[in-house]
């Protein structure tokens, strides 16, 4: 912290949307952490919820250009994609942005800590301006784009060692192509200024620390926060089952994702996994149950071998709190995930978790102590976590286990003293 004779740290958290998305919730988390921690924190975002906003949000003015701008951005890599929507949402080249240098908010800021600014928030040329402003860049990378041409995830290729070209999510892949245009541009502007990246995971972190495009700016590793005082145990699991209508004679299997049908956070997996479940271990056709949340729940309902309840898509928080607490286990077969949210909010309510071996999971997952840890694209081998789980004699071991994991790792107070070191390090 600061002394206190010094006037508040003044920051601004810059991020797409307030509501929307993994690391909308992050960025969301950490403003009210640092508030917590004394600092005159506030959050510029694109897109705001109509309703309103809590303290310390602020929306960009929304205009016919803004608006504009995104469809020329989608636009464009449609055309130079052979007209073709295929991974249409998972690249983005920055070609278009808001200059928010000029905003209030950002002249009266020390630092600037950006997040995901993604689909025309911010362009490389604002990322430019930023820099040039001689202000405290921080960049917290929600996933890899900000060190690969065009990706978000590049899965299996590894092109962003080499300047990238020839892109795979591309329909006409080429020496020359989008991917490495994008490259070259963003290439161009990191050799500006300085940047001090944050990776949310190890994997990330160790990547980035890979990454051409990154050499010579400092890269730190801080994962997200959360409250673990609202985000904790329930008291009565039962009454906790009754208000979401939940069988109380059920074990009880959540999953969740933005939409739950999304092939990337594993639905393909998951299915085949209850199924191979169910005819090791027949037994858990009537006694499990599987809890959906997010978009997409009623394309699922007769997807599995087992009774599903779809509970649609929660923005609720205290309800999302309420699954966690009510489950018996967390199933989490994403396929390329960076810190998720929902592993850390349900350890904090004390629910164990099953996922891949993969991202930045096993930082989260210790095996065997506060969940399992399933090997990659291994269906049978996570059915045998969902079953060692269930079946575990040490179940009340593994919830507490799970949040003490949550309380030394990812409270607001430990986060955000680590973010006041970057923001003031000489």
């Amino acid at each position: 912290m600061p002394p206190a004779t010094q006037r508040p740290l003044k920051v601004l958290l810059v991020n797409t949307s307030s509501h929307t998305g993994g690391a909308a919730i992050a960025a969301l988390r950490l403003l009210r952490a640092l508030h917590k921690r004394g600092v005159q924190a506030r959050m510029l975002c694109r897109d705001t919820q109509p309703e309103g906003e809590e303290g310390g949000v602020l929306a960009l003015k929304p205009t016919l250009w803004r608006k504009a701008k995104f469809a020329l951005e989608r636009a464009e890599i449609m055309l130079r994609n052979g007209f073709s929507r295929e991974g249409l949402w998972s690249v983005d080249t920055a070609r278009f942005g808001n200059d928010i240098t000029c905003h209030p908010a950002f002249r009266e800021a020390d630092v600037i800590h950006l997040h995901w600014t993604n689909q025309a928030m911010l362009s490389l040329a604002d990322l430019r301006r930023i820099m040039h402003s001689g202000k405290r860049v921080v960049w917290t990378m929600h996933d890899m784009w900000p060190f690969t041409g065009i990706c978000h995830q590049s899965e299996a290729c590894t092109r962003w060692l080499t300047g990238c070209g020839r892109c795979p999510m591309l329909q006409r892949p080429a020496d020359h192509d989008l991917s490495a245009i994008t490259f070259a541009r963003k290439r161009k502007v990191y050799a500006q200024g300085r940047l001090h990246m944050v990776g949310c995971s190890r994997w990330l972190t160790d990547l980035a620390q890979q990454a051409p495009l990154l050499q010579g700016q400092p890269v730190h590793c801080i994962p997200n926060p959360i409250d673990t005082d609202f985000y904790a145990p329930s008291h009565k699991i039962e009454d906790t089952r009754e208000a979401l209508s939940l069988p109380l004679d059920k074990r009880i299997l959540f999953f969740t994702a933005f939409r739950v049908t999304d092939p990337r956070k594993g639905i393909d997996y998951l299915t085949e996994a209850l199924t191979l479940l169910c005819q090791e271990h027949p037994e858990w056709r009537e006694q499990a149950v599987i809890v959906l949340a997010g978009k997409g729940c009623e394309e699922l309902l007769h997807a599995f071998p087992i009774k599903a309840i779809g509970m649609g898509y929660i923005t609720d928080e205290a309800k999302m709190r309420r699954l966690y607490q009510a489950a018996d286990v967390l199933l989490m077969p994403t396929l390329c995930d960076n810190l998720p949210n929902t592993i850390v909010e349900a350890m904090a309510c004390g629910t164990p978790c099953v996922g891949f071996d993969i991202g930045g999971v096993p930082q989260m997952i210790d095996h065997g102590v506060n969940g399992y840890l399933a090997q990659f694209r291994n269906s049978l081998d996570f059915a045998h976590g969902i079953h060692a789980l269930l079946a575990s004699p040490n179940r009340q071991a593994l919830r507490r286990n799970a949040r003490s994991k949550a309380l030394n790792t990812y409270s607001e107070r430990a986060v955000a003293d680590k973010y006041l070191e970057v923001y003031t390090a000489p």
